[in-house]
């Protein structure tokens, strides 16, 4: 019998839009319009994000609130780092109507601006980043004596946290304000809460997780959970945990690979970790039986007997991704993050596509996540065929490891 959590969160610990009457209110909505910028000429690449938040703004508006919208772009000195001034038009667009913008986050304009909203109209600040403050983490009662909570939070009725994306980080737009004025979760906060507490707490079996992506100490992280308490009843491993895996199984995946997992943190202690699991859970944490390289210009699947290989692994080879969507056939949870290769080169999108549409044509409970999932999805043509997709990538890996969230403890009633 697997074990039970002894920490489990259910939606009743929050207060939802259903629960508050925001007619008249001023509320503060926290979310993540953090997209792709073209690098060529700034422009918006996917607008997932701006469209999924536009549920939760579109609702309070509807509802006769004045909606302030607060979020950021990038991270100071990358090239994504930008004003929010497309994502407000973004949101006009997806809204259907009228969106209000101002390059301040909270100076006279910006407070000015939001003391004149009327019922039903919303306005996005500049970019919260652009802050210097912001990103520096602190505990939430520091963050709500900081110069942005006290010059807010006198024109705010309600503070809705919706950016599930950024719940793992101790940011002064996330934690400062629920501190101060009254709380709750909107509509996109509330799905992935409730989708990853039904996988996490109450998964039916058999679960199959297939980690990959970029990351492999936080795909290992997942897996040592998942395993430990019996969430899953197989882990099976792509991208880098794949590699991982090939490791600690006594694989030598080749120097220009094994650089790469270093580069990405599988110190000797990660590969030890690596190993623990795969003797402790014989049989339940699987990595590949082939590997796919380009050699001459064109995709080569290689079986691991052939390792090593001088050229990068770049996704799982075909045999392994019709293994793996066998075993995803008959499972009743599955939990996707990332990825199974370098699925932007149109050779080495195979497993991902596999994997992918099996997981589509299943009838499982299916939560899919990670960098880019959505794009990937949407370029498969399979949107709508899962029973999930969250936005967020790291924040995703937290709670599905059972590490808290400051971002989402914060907005706990209870």
């Amino acid at each position: 019998m697997p074990a039970l959590l002894e920490n489990k969160m259910e939606i009743s610990d929050f207060i939802t839009l259903d629960q508050i009457d925001v007619k008249g209110k001023t509320v503060l909505v926290r979310v993540d319009f953090n997209s792709p910028i073209n690098p060529e000429d700034g422009s918006i690449m996917d607008f997932s994000r701006i469209n999924e938040h536009a549920k939760t703004i579109g609702e309070l508006a509807s509802k006769g609130a004045k909606v302030v919208v607060m979020a950021h772009q990038g991270r100071p000195g990358d090239e994504d780092f930008t004003s929010l001034e497309a994502h407000a038009a973004a949101l006009s667009k997806a809204l259907g109507k009228n969106v209000k913008f101002v390059d301040e986050v909270f100076g006279q304009s910006a407070r000015s601006a939001i003391s004149g909203l009327g019922e039903g109209e919303v306005l996005v600040l500049e970019n919260v980043r652009f802050y210097s403050e912001e990103m520096i983490e602190k505990d939430a009662r520091a963050q709500s004596n900081t110069i942005m909570v006290k010059k807010l939070a006198p024109l705010i009725d309600f503070y809705i946290g919706d950016a599930f994306s950024v719940a793992h980080r101790s940011h002064v737009s996330m934690l400062g304000f629920p501190v101060v004025v009254k709380k709750a979760i909107g509509r996109v906060m509330q799905e992935e809460v409730e989708a990853l507490t039904k996988a996490v707490s109450h998964p039916e079996h058999p679960a199959v997780y297939v980690l990959g992506g970029a990351k492999p100490t936080d795909s290992l992280k997942v897996a040592n959970r998942a395993l430990k308490e019996g969430l899953a009843d197989l882990v099976l491993g792509t991208g880098m945990l794949g590699q991982l895996i090939l490791l600690a199984e006594g694989y030598n995946v080749g120097q220009s690979n094994l650089n790469a997992l270093k580069k990405k943190g599988a110190t000797d202690d990660v590969i030890n970790q690596a190993k623990a699991l795969l003797k402790t859970y014989p049989g339940r944490l699987r990595g590949p039986v082939d590997v796919a390289i380009e050699r001459a210009g064109k995709r080569l699947d290689i079986p691991t007997s052939d390792l090593p290989v001088e050229e990068p692994i770049k996704d799982i080879g075909e045999a392994t991704a019709r293994s793996y969507a066998k075993v995803l056939e008959d499972a009743k949870t599955v939990i996707i993050n990332g990825p199974a290769g370098v699925y932007e080169e149109p050779q080495f999108l195979l497993g991902t596509k596999v994997i992918f549409e099996s997981v589509a044509n299943s009838k499982s409970f299916s939560i899919l996540g990670g960098g880019h999932t959505i794009s990937v999805v949407d370029e498969l043509g399979l949107h709508g065929k899962f029973s999930h997709i969250s936005t967020a990538g790291k924040a995703m890996i937290d709670f599905i490891a059972g590490e808290s969230l400051p971002g989402i403890e914060i907005l706990k009633t209870k």
